[in-house]
């Protein structure tokens, strides 16, 4: 049986553009249509040529894109032609396959954001779409407020798509565009809309105001639409878009949708969107979402010990698909929760040897729930578990010791006059028997700290090389001035490879440091440094 073809949209450079906090550079989004190739969509939505510099100067030259790369703008404006219209004109001078116009197919919208009348509104739609296709370009329609507008007067919001479409517009997009609609009503208006427009020329493009995106995009499939529009980790204005990264998956490893349809994403592709997904987050300086579907790094994560038993078993007792098909992997955690399963599953993925009836495993365990009613998180901190592990076992060299650090923070002048404040630390550690004596300013004492105690460790210098701090996070434990404080320190290094390290302590300070003095043990063990 035949399958038929979705054809997947993305508008990360675009409608993820508009995330508060997220700003794109031209080599950034050079860089997201490179990441773009490698998971396989159809169409790469660049931007807005004429509305900005950065965007003009995307579309002043063609593009090594595999997808169809997609110019975005409005419709001609009321009382001019298209030929005459600049916003129009931009689009079509823009070096791209497709242009993309978003017209308004809501009575109200046009009534009171636009001030104009259906009947121009209408004629909008059909003369720049016309001029689209006379310069050889596909033209895209995004109907935007169509699912409020059809509810609002259905009769309009359907003139809309039918006029885009009879214009010569290869997809009539029909945009959830304030992100209320629910998936029941996204599916009866969408089978609707395909009375008027083939299923094949629809479109659909879900916000996810009610963290529904993911759900309307499936519903207005099952309904007949065949292009799904999205972006990578969900980006977007508000609350977000259809998120692609779990469309993709759902739509190529469920059987609903697999059995009837087929992407142009390959195996290979699919088994590399966890990558993409955390590469597009490490550009932005985001943290990746832990609880993101098939692409977080908690979604195949078991805590409870009855339940990494099961899964050692037969991963499918709480798998729903296997986590290397999307590039992640299974995480059986080590926690309070915890039991012997869990810690030998965690051992054999750090690559530590032993005996399944070697009684320190019974102590081991222990010690974690000791550990953890302590505060420390080692569910969080597989670097920090396999140290602890590894030296029960007797396994762990002592590379260097600390016999003591210091901070100073000072608030004060600087040479400019400014109120500035600086933070200095010293470190005195012992390598070999040889004591070394580092000192260094940060931007505050943990960043001090680490840089003093980075600066010389001797032998082991060239080890830590290309070591870095990726993320810092602090969690009060308890309340108060004098609170447990728990400190989680996530790591890389020049390979890509990342770990988590804990500290817990009355102090932040001591307990930064104990994370600091993890990481960098990790990495020497890593690296097989010799004592």
């Amino acid at each position: 049986m035949t399958k038929e073809r979705l054809y997947l949209f993305d508008t990360t450079l675009r409608d993820g553009a508009q995330t508060n906090g997220v700003d794109f550079t031209l080599p950034d989004k050079l860089r997201v249509m490179a990441l773009l190739d490698t998971v396989g969509v159809d169409y790469v939505e660049g931007g807005y040529p004429g509305a900005n510099p950065l965007d003009t100067a995307l579309f002043s030259e063609p593009r090594s894109v595999k997808g169809r790369f997609t110019a975005f703008g409005m419709t001609k404006r009321a009382g001019r032609s298209a030929a005459n219209d600049p916003g129009v004109a931009a689009l079509l001078d823009a070096k791209a396959d497709a242009i993309c116009f978003v017209a308004k197919a809501s009575a109200y919208q046009v009534r009171v954001a636009l001030e104009s009348t259906q009947e121009e509104n209408l004629a909008s739609i059909r003369e720049s779409v016309a001029a689209a296709v006379a310069a050889g370009r596909e033209a895209l329609v995004d109907c935007e407020h169509f699912f409020d507008g059809f509810k609002e007067n259905r009769t309009f919001a359907l003139a809309c798509a039918r006029t885009a479409y009879e214009a010569g517009a290869r997809w009539v997009v029909l945009c959830d565009t304030n992100g209320g609609t629910l998936p029941n009503e996204v599916e009866a208006i969408v089978a609707e809309v395909t009375q008027v427009v083939p299923g094949d020329h629809l479109g659909i493009h879900a916000h996810n105001d009610t963290e529904q995106a993911v759900a309307n995009s499936l519903a207005a499939v099952r309904a007949g639409v065949r292009q799904i529009q999205g972006t990578l980790n969900g980006l977007g204005e508000r609350c977000g878009n259809a998120n692609l990264c779990s469309l993709i998956p759902t739509l190529l490893l469920k059987p609903d949708f697999a059995e009837r349809f087929e992407l142009g994403v390959t195996p290979d592709q699919l088994a590399d969107l966890t990558h993409a997904s955390r590469v597009l987050d490490e550009m932005l300086n985001r943290a990746p979402n832990r609880h993101a579907p098939y692409v977080g790094e908690s979604a195949f994560a078991t805590k409870a010990g009855i339940h990494a038993s099961a899964i050692l078993k037969d991963p499918a007792t709480y798998e729903h698909v296997a986590p290397e098909l999307v590039g992640n992997r299974r995480r059986v955690m080590v926690s309070d929760q915890a039991g012997k399963s869990n810690v030998i599953a965690e051992l054999e993925r750090l690559g530590v040897d032993v005996d399944r009836k070697d009684p320190r495993l019974t102590r081991l365990l222990d010690e974690v729930k000791e550990r953890e009613s302590l505060g420390y998180a080692y569910e969080a901190a597989d670097a920090s578990f396999a140290l602890l592990a590894r030296r029960m076992l007797g396994t762990v060299p002592d590379f260097f010791e600390v016999e003591r650090f210091s901070v100073n923070v000072e608030r004060r002048y600087n040479a400019r006059g400014e109120m500035t404040t600086v933070a200095e630390a010293i470190v005195k550690v012992q390598v070999d028997g040889e004591v070394l004596i580092s000192a260094a300013e940060g931007n505050g004492p943990v960043n001090a700290l680490d840089v003093a105690l980075r600066k010389d460790l001797g032998k082991y210098q060239p080890f830590i090389s290309g070591l870095r701090l990726t993320d810092y996070r602090v969690r009060i434990l308890d309340g108060g001035t004098e609170a447990i404080t728990r400190v989680l320190i996530e790591s890389a290094d020049e390979t890509g490879a990342r770990w988590t390290t804990v500290g817990v302590s009355p102090n932040i300070i001591d307990a930064s440091f104990e994370a600091l003095i993890d990481s960098i043990t990790w990495k020497l063990l890593k690296e097989g440094a010799p004592e």
